[in-house]
This record gives structure tokens, sequence and C-alpha cells, in this order.
């Protein structure tokens, strides 16, 4: 009988978890800020104990759960409405250098040395700090990088190339299975789906794993049993 009482209010804490998420939205399950962070471990805490609480105690941690959830709603409300307020409870991006200048005061604020410094510019890809114009710390923790413009990657505005707009993939068959949805969002049906495979001598659509169209073009990847053992990335 205790078993059933356990399952049965752990269910509802997963039921009553997911739906204060879902108000919550996804920044949960997304990069924290501080707030979210302390929000989510007490929040799940409060779940845990939920979870073995006698059913008549069951209503305390819901109410508690629901206030904190509320709470974070209200908080991310007022965020977007005042930038002081913004900034005083989520913090604000801190430049840690600039122009040839590391600024050794806001790595201090930002609880970071030299040596975490560079480790997290070689985490970002940056192995020589001289390639680097500006990097800031984002109020999640997260440092932001700007190369010197020498360095960028050229783009074909550099070029002055004009290029037509991209447009996302859209899945067509999935698992063997038509998506009939997504073919009427490209504004393809299943007549034109069947007949591009048969004149591209693709396999049966039962025997396609994905199929991607993208302005008017198909991708058809079959399925396969095979693994690859190499090891090249050891």
């Amino acid at each position: 009988m205790e078993i059933l009482k356990i399952c049965l209010t752990s269910i509802l804490a997963i039921i009553e978890l997911f739906l204060m998420t879902k108000l919550m939205g996804k920044r949960q399950i997304s990069q924290l800020s501080l707030f979210d962070y302390i929000n989510g471990i007490t929040i799940g805490s409060i779940t845990a104990e939920m979870a073995f609480s006698p059913l008549k105690d069951f209503w305390k941690p819901a109410v508690a759960i629901a206030v904190f959830g509320l709470f974070a709603v209200l908080f991310s409300v007022l965020s977007d409405k005042s930038v002081i307020f913004r900034r005083f409870f989520l913090g604000k991006a801190i430049i840690l250098m600039d122009n040839g200048t590391i600024y050794r005061e806001n790595l201090k604020k930002s609880k970071l040395d030299m040596n975490e410094f560079l480790t997290q510019c070689r985490i970002g890809g940056y192995f020589n700090i001289d390639d680097l114009q500006t990097v800031v710390m984002e109020p999640n923790g997260q440092l932001s990088f700007l190369p010197k413009s020498t360095l960028r990657p050229v783009n074909p505005r550099d070029m002055g190339m004009h290029l037509e707009k991209e447009t996302s993939p859209v899945v067509v068959v999935s698992d063997g299975e038509i998506l009939h949805e997504n073919l009427k969002a490209c504004g393809k049906n299943e007549v034109w789906l069947r007949k591009t495979l048969k004149d591209g001598n693709y396999p049966p659509i039962e025997k396609i794993y994905g199929a991607f169209v993208n302005n008017d073009e198909i991708s058809v990847y079959e399925m396969n049993e095979e693994t690859n053992d190499n090891d090249i990335y050891c």
C-alpha cells in the first residue's frame, strides 16, 4: 500500500512539475540565469519531498511549487519591463577585455583569474588572445568573443556577393513514414514525393530513414543497420 502511495504522489509531482515548467517557459531548460538556477534547484528539492509525502499532506509541497513557479513568471515579467530590475537581479554583461586591454578588476568581479580566462578563451577556439578584439562575460556566465576584424571569416558581403535567401530543409519522411503536414507546409503533396523518389531511383518510402525538401530539391537518407567502429577520434 505504501508503494502505491509513493507511485501516486510521484506521478502527481511529475505532472505538476511538467505544468509549471511549461508555464515558466524554456529558460528552465536552456542557459539559466542565477535566479533560474536557484529556483530550479529549489523546485527540484520540493518535488522530491512531494514524492514521499503522505497523500493527506500532498497539497503542502504542491502549493510551494506553485508559488515558486508563479514567482518565476512574475520575475520574468518584471525583468522584461524594467532594465534596473533586470540588471540588479540577473546581472549585466561585463567587459573582460577590449582593444588589447585586460580589465583585472572586471575579472575579479566575474570570479575569474587569468588561468580560467585563458581556459575559456581556448574553449571558445581562441588560443591566442591577441586575435581577440573584445571578450564579454554575459549575465548567464558564458563568455562571448569578438575577434579582430582582420581575423574574422570572410563572408559573401565582404566579397560583394549577393546570394539567395536560404530556407530551412523540411522533413517530409521520417523513419519510413510520410509527414503529410510537413509536405503541405512546403507546398508539396504525396504524389509529388513519390514521383520525385521514383525519378531519383530512391528506395521505397518504407526503407527511407529520413527525407528532406529544400527549394524543390530532395535529399534522402536510407535506413542502414551497419555500424561504424572507426576509432579515429580517440
